[in-house]
């Protein structure tokens, strides 16, 4: 069974308890978990004063990818039923936003899902808490860690 990572993030209302709602219904659908700390940045890929935390939790299923993603964004919307986009398409802020970042070696490249996350090694606030849950975690198409990843991302900045 695959290690599924994924992340949470909010920047409306309570992110703490937007966030914990989150972990608490991923708990009742997976069971045991590791959640890392939370990270707080400033919204990627558009403009808001409003900034994010996000936790990436660790869940062990046997559940296809296609199917882990349906019961996720389930858990999305039940927590809020919004659009995490405007009406043109970019992003907007958002009560809760859950993401796979990556399910261990595993590679998925169908139109609805990308495994791992196409924006994993760009996204300052996916990588410091996947390497908290995964240090030694390998991204199956570059073969860097998580500290890799960071270890570029500090180059570009």
């Amino acid at each position: 069974m695959p290690r599924y990572f994924i992340n949470i993030g909010s920047n409306l209302g309570n992110p703490a308890l937007n966030i914990s709602r989150a972990v608490r219904k991923i708990e009742e659908a997976f069971g045991y978990f590791e959640i890392s700390h939370i990270v707080e940045s400033e919204p990627f890929g558009f403009d808001s004063t409003n900034l994010f935390k996000n936790v990436a939790i660790m869940v062990i299923s046997d559940l296809e990818p296609e199917e882990m993603l349906t019961t996720l964004q389930k858990i999305e919307k039940e927590i809020c039923p919004d659009s995490h986009r405007t009406p043109d398409g970019t992003y907007a802020d958002r009560v809760i936003d859950i993401d796979i970042m990556a399910a261990d070696e595993m590679t998925v490249d169908s139109p609805t899902l990308k495994i791992p996350h196409p924006g994993l090694p760009d996204r300052r606030f996916f990588l410091e808490p996947m390497e908290e849950l995964a240090p030694a975690w390998r991204h199956p198409l570059t073969g860097l860690t998580p500290r890799e990843m960071l270890d570029n991302l500090s180059v570009k900045e």
